[in-house]
């Protein structure tokens, strides 16, 4: 393991993979499920578990990586589904934030389980993951298809409206001319909105995709009986 590498170790006997930044100096940073983005011992981090490298073909510099990492130290905007561990440490690596444990939990009907709580309904996306993996195969299953798009929309529109309140709120606060004995709040404030921002657009492009994949199905001609 060297500074700046992304780690992965098992947690819950396996049954999912937790994520971190190795910070060089024997810490490493990551976030916590429920809480925030930590810096821990590599001890604690591991748990005993053995500890593997995530390599990446495209990279960002070391220095890069742990400018990213740093900078999120403390923050407690945790979300399975848009802002979990796995997102955290490849956006640290690469700028991308991505969990192909998400991806790859979309294609089965685990995912309903994993989310409960989130911002989506578990009902729903356990219905959404079964109509990808299967299909419509009859007209039952094009109307519970509609009646997702619909719930999609509405969600959509909520999260769009949030983050347009959001954004607004983060360009008063950059423009603003605060005493210079508050400037440390001023850019907190600042630093706060923008992650906020930046969540709730991670949170709206996951339902616009969703929307898209199911509305793409809906497109598709209709199977002729035989």
């Amino acid at each position: 393991m060297a500074t700046a590498d992304h780690l992965r170790v098992p947690r819950q006997h396996g049954l999912f993979l937790h994520h971190g930044i190795d910070l060089g100096d024997g810490s490493v940073a990551h976030y916590l499920e429920g809480r925030s983005i930590l810096r821990s011992s590599l001890e604690d981090f591991s748990r005993g578990a053995t500890v593997n490298v995530v390599n990446h073909t495209q990279a960002s510099p070391s220095g890069v990586t742990l400018r990213r990492a740093m900078s999120r130290i403390g923050e407690q905007r945790y979300n399975l589904l848009f802002n979990n561990c796995e997102h955290f440490a490849n956006w640290c690596k690469t700028g991308r934030h991505r969990s192909s444990q998400v991806e790859d939990w979309m294609q089965t009907s685990s995912l309903g389980a994993l989310a409960l709580g989130q911002i989506i309904p578990a009902a729903l996306l356990t219905g959404l993951s079964l109509l990808l993996r299967r299909g419509l195969v009859d007209e039952t299953s094009r109307e519970r298809a509609r009646q997702a798009v619909a719930q999609l929309k509405s969600l959509r529109v909520n999260l769009l409206n949030k983050l347009e309140a959001t954004l607004e709120q983060a360009e008063g606060w950059l423009h603003g001319e605060p005493d210079n004995n508050l400037i440390d709040h001023h850019n907190s404030r600042s630093r706060s909105l923008l992650l906020k921002g930046q969540t709730l657009a991670d949170e709206l492009a996951a339902i616009e995709d969703l929307e898209a994949r199911i509305t793409a199905l809906l497109d598709e001609p209709k199977a002729k009986p035989e």
